[in-house]
């Protein structure tokens, strides 16, 4: 099943939203790049989150070694980098799909430097969740599925009723159908199953399913919380 757009009329172009798209795109392209030249495993090491070691340097801090500070600091900027880092074509284009489809609406609602500040937020904020759920993890996680799953939680507290222009793919034949909004929760925790398809070739352990990978799920219930705080005030 693949969304296409909704029939919600929205007022400002999602600039932020487009250029978030764009972002992801052209780091993706650079990860082939590296690919090409053997230098993407230290890349993605370098630039991933890999909770043992983000956990290891802040207990060192945290037990008196000040210079483990500095590694703190580092390794924490890959909170937000990871979040524009994908491992695989299955998972940049389920990813850029869903953030074109249900991004753009809710940047209409937020307002282009509120929705740029929950998207950041929302991602750096799952990253921590899944270093404190598996701290002794040493899988690189990479991806903007937390952001995302945090888009798809303020747009279906919003509109869980309303319909998404579909495709259906049957064999070489394409079928258009509206679904209610609300299937597409569903469907995206199902479609991380496929996010091994077209897998680059990174010579590390990336996005391995484990606890810390699915808890980016934490964003959808983020995405969620906003939303209703919005709607109270």
């Amino acid at each position: 099943m693949i969304p296409i757009s909704d029939n919600i009329y929205t007022r400002r172009k999602p600039i932020v939203n487009s250029w978030l798209i764009g972002i992801n795109m052209a780091l993706f392209l650079w990860e082939l790049k590296l690919e090409l030249t053997g230098e993407l495993g230290s890349f993605i090491n370098n630039w991933s989150v890999i909770p043992a070691q983000i956990s290891a340097a802040a207990t060192q801090a945290l037990f008196g070694n000040p210079a483990a500070w500095i590694v703190v600091v580092l390794r924490s900027s890959s909170l937000l980098v990871s979040m524009f880092l994908h491992g695989s074509f299955s998972q940049i284009l389920g990813n850029l799909l869903f953030l074109w489809v249900f991004g753009k609406t809710v940047e209409n609602i937020f307002g282009a430097r509120r929705y740029l500040a929950f998207y950041l937020a929302s991602g750096i904020f799952t990253g921590v969740i899944q270093i404190i759920a598996e701290p002794n993890l040493s899988v690189s996680l990479i991806g903007a599925n937390g952001a995302i799953a945090s888009v798809l939680g303020a747009y279906l507290v919003k509109f869980p009723q309303t319909k998404i222009y579909s495709i259906l793919p049957l064999l070489i034949v394409y079928i258009p159908v509206e679904i209610p909004a609300i299937f597409y929760l569903f469907w995206w925790f199902a479609q991380q199953l496929f996010y091994g398809i077209g897998s680059l070739n990174i010579p590390t352990s990336i996005n391995q399913p484990s606890f810390a990978y699915w808890v980016h799920g934490v964003g959808f219930l983020i995405g969620a919380a906003y939303m209703r705080i919005l709607q109270r005030r």
